[in-house]
């Protein structure tokens, strides 16, 4: 299965591939962004260190056998936050995720390791659409499909409702094709 290069660069981001050997680094920008990502990210509530170093492992794992492809956004050489690409969305398919350290948000850096990620993704051969989901509540993460030129297809009510205090409980669901980002 053809892979991502492990570096993109777009503007004024560089991406490139966690290793497992960036756990102290991933735990520093992860505990300074606790209070901005436990209202949208589950995992926040339980995170620890042990979680950092077992989701860099299963990053590794993930990334050889194609799973999904997990990257360290950087800006100005300072590591701002994660992003990925991921294949739980049916063949053909890869979903983006994406979160920024606080003391970086409202520059269009999310938008920008995003746009990384699309090229990339589009440039798989067997990719031909990619999709970015995200809550209702969450403004900021809606921001960055609409300025890509995603299009919202779905809204889903997530079965059990919200998983944390920010969240609506409602999946919105944006998606390109590959034909519409050429």
């Amino acid at each position: 299965m053809e892979q991502p290069a492990e570096t993109l660069t777009f503007d004024q981001v560089e991406l490139r591939r966690w290793r497992a050997s960036d756990v102290g680094t991933l735990n520093r920008v992860v505990t300074e962004s606790l209070p901005h990502l436990l209202p949208w990210m589950p995992w926040a509530s339980a995170y620890d260190h042990t979680t950092i170093a077992e989701y860099l492992t299963r990053s590794e794992g993930e990334w050889e056998s194609g799973q999904a492809y997990s990257y360290a956004i950087t800006s100005g050489g300072a590591v701002i936050g994660s992003c990925g690409l991921m294949r739980r969305i049916g063949p053909g398919g890869l979903e983006i995720g994406y979160w920024l350290h606080p003391g970086w948000t409202g520059r269009g850096l999310a938008t920008m390791a995003a746009a990384a990620l699309l090229r990339q993704g589009f440039a798989l051969a067997e990719i031909d659409r990619i999709e970015i989901h995200h809550d209702a509540a969450n403004r900021a993460s809606e921001a960055v499909p609409r300025r890509l030129g995603f299009t919202e297809v779905e809204r889903v009510p997530v079965p059990g409702g919200p998983e944390t205090q920010g969240e609506a409980g409602i999946d919105v669901i944006w998606r390109i094709e590959s034909s519409a980002a050429s």
